[in-house]
């Protein structure tokens, strides 16, 4: 173990705003807005506040397959939220989403706008609105949403605690590393027994369950989440990486990942998304070499 003193907690906890690692200028004990600044509205009914981190991409790919499968409805204007400059502390957007993380959607196909805040939230607003990538009952429809729910449940073990203290942490701490890499490797267990019985999380049929588990787990076992691939050995999760090989072909994946990323290959960033033209036009946020 490692020689590093033990801590003892103060008898009251106080905020050191140094301590936070490489997120410590947004992290903060406290909720609501710290500036004002409204949200842009574009043309489209759904408004989407986001960036391309896993809970963003799920609902963008949810999108994207929507309009793919010929539901003109679920047209949309993505707007980039940069969680590292604070944006999501405007107070626009703490309106659309008190809990100030992305995404969140804002839905004003009705009489008055309808917020929707929480990545799983958002899927299953959308699944429900359109009638699209959810079983309509029975034990199909009660599997799908068991694993939506595992997904917001577990996520946070993988990326606020793996994550975190393996890849962001000031400090490398072998017992918290040690504790948060068991989980990861647990629950990466657990989604290839099932793959292992099913081609998708909820049977035979892709549904908004694999959209919310893939741009984590997916991503984790393709060795691209936190670059912890041979840190966690990977490769083991045969049926996991069958899953998500398979998902990534979907071209309604491959455009909803590019929708409000800014890091990468350029030909992989869409910064903002309006039209479906936006991913055949080269803009300043999407310059690449031609093929």
């Amino acid at each position: 173990m490692s020689d590093t003193p033990a801590y003892t907690p103060p008898k009251i906890w106080s905020w050191n705003k140094e301590n936070g690692g490489q997120f410590a200028s947004i992290n903060r004990p406290v909720a609501g807005a710290t500036h004002d600044k409204a949200l842009p509205v574009g043309r489209h009914p759904l408004q989407l506040y986001s960036l391309a981190t896993p809970n963003g991409v799920k609902v963008t790919v949810m999108l994207e397959e929507l309009l793919a499968l010929g539901h003109p409805g679920a047209e949309y204007d993505a707007w980039l939220i940069r969680i590292n400059q604070g944006e999501q502390f405007g107070s626009g957007f703490v309106a659309a989403n008190p809990n100030s993380k992305i995404p969140a959607l804002v839905d004003h196909s009705g009489p008055a706008p309808a917020r929707v805040f929480e990545s799983g939230a958002i899927l299953l607003y959308l699944a429900e609105k359109f009638g699209a990538y959810l079983p309509a009952g029975g034990a199909e429809r009660a599997e799908c949403l068991s694993w939506l729910f595992w997904q917001m449940g577990s996520a946070p073990f993988l990326g606020g605690g793996f994550g975190h203290f393996y890849a962001y942490a000031p400090t490398k701490i072998e017992y918290a590393i040690d504790r948060y890499a068991m989980e990861a490797k647990r629950q990466m267990d657990v989604l290839d027994r099932r793959l292992a019985e099913s081609p998708y999380l909820a049977g035979d049929d892709y549904t908004i369950a694999d959209m919310a588990v893939w741009p984590w787990y997916g991503t984790l076992a393709k060795g691209q989440l936190y670059e912890a691939g041979e840190f966690l050995q990977v490769q083991d999760y045969q049926n996991v990486l069958r899953w998500t090989n398979r998902i990534a072909e979907r071209p309604a994946v491959q455009r909803g990942r590019m929708v409000n990323r800014t890091w990468g290959q350029p030909a992989s960033q869409l910064h903002e998304r309006h039209e479906a033209s936006d991913f055949d036009t080269r803009t300043q946020d999407k310059l690449a070499p031609a093929a």
